[in-house]
């Protein structure tokens, strides 16, 4: 494992802690404040045969290493001819609400996910968290986590995992039959918060968790919008030429005769994020957003 702070400190958000300890520094690498270095050593390991996880402190520092994420580790394994397997897992923070400021609150997950050649988790459960790692770590193609910084402090009670566990597979939290809420990473506990306080007004919502951006589970989307033919798609990217435009176009291009609805998409707005607040609290979608897009279905 690679990374700014991951040994000596255990890790920005303490998910290293107690690693280096354990593993030594031989396993257990602080790197320099360089994440175009470090992601290229952690692609040459890979390439060696070794199975390294590199951390990106915070999204918004992936772009510094955007070079060596797309042009090496997404593109190798096509440019050789299947000749060079890049088994790399890079992790990394995302999203905002933590008054961090328009350098360090980014959701850019879907901007990565447009590459092909890679794969892109992004866990919103402690389940999730914990096995999608060693599903990644199994994966013989770079694997992207992007972790939404506002759940590192969920807790929950962790059953053994499922042999059917498969982290490239859409799953419904919630079931309903009037409209379904498209989301992922740090925006389903609001979007499950806001089905429950839709039931109040008799409307009920099934939430489907996406747990993956590429490869994107359409068959499992499809069926859940083909059951309620309404769907509102919330997510934490800007909402021009984001993960929900994506899908919206999807929808439209499978069923849009069988919609109820057009489809509506609950993102952020199309500002830098603020410092102060309020003003993040303004621009990040909320509850009280998803509740609205909701009813405008409904109508």
């Amino acid at each position: 494992m690679i990374g700014e702070d991951v040994g000596a400190y255990g890790g920005a958000y303490a998910v290293s802690k107690g690693l280096l300890e354990k593993f030594g520094p031989e396993r257990i690498r602080d790197a320099p404040l360089s994440e175009l270095a470090f992601t290229g050593l952690g692609i040459g390991a890979a390439i060696g045969g070794m199975k390294p996880i590199v951390e990106i402190m915070t999204v918004n520092f992936s772009l510094l290493a955007i070079d060596q994420i797309i042009n090496s580790a997404a593109f190798l394994y096509y440019m050789s001819g299947g000749q060079i397997a890049v088994p790399l897992v890079i992790r990394m923070t995302t999203g905002g609400g933590r008054q961090l400021a328009a350098q360090h609150s980014n959701s850019l997950e879907g901007w990565i996910a447009h590459v092909p050649g890679l794969k892109i988790l992004t866990p919103a459960t402690v389940y999730d968290a914990r096995y999608m790692l060693g599903s990644a770590l199994n994966d013989p193609n770079p694997v992207l986590i992007f972790e939404h910084a506002q759940l590192f402090n969920s807790q929950q009670e962790c059953e053994p995992m499922s042999s059917e566990f498969n982290p490239y597979q859409a799953q419904v939290r919630r079931s309903g039959q009037d409209v379904t809420l498209i989301t992922y990473g740090g925006l389903l506990p609001k979007c499950l918060l806001a089905a429950s306080l839709l039931a109040n007004e008799k409307i009920e919502s099934e939430v489907l968790d996406l747990r993956c951006l590429r490869p994107i589970d359409e068959a499992r989307i499809i069926a859940s919008v083909r059951k309620t033919r309404r769907a509102v798609i919330v997510d934490e990217g800007w909402r021009s030429v984001n993960i929900g435009a994506e899908i919206s176009a999807r929808i439209a291009e499978i069923m849009l005769h069988d919609l109820k609805a057009p489809v509506r998409r609950v993102s952020r707005r199309e500002i830098p994020t603020p410092y102060a607040k309020h003003l993040e609290e303004a621009v990040i979608p909320q509850i009280e957003d998803i509740k609205v897009a909701v009813r405008e279905v409904m109508t």
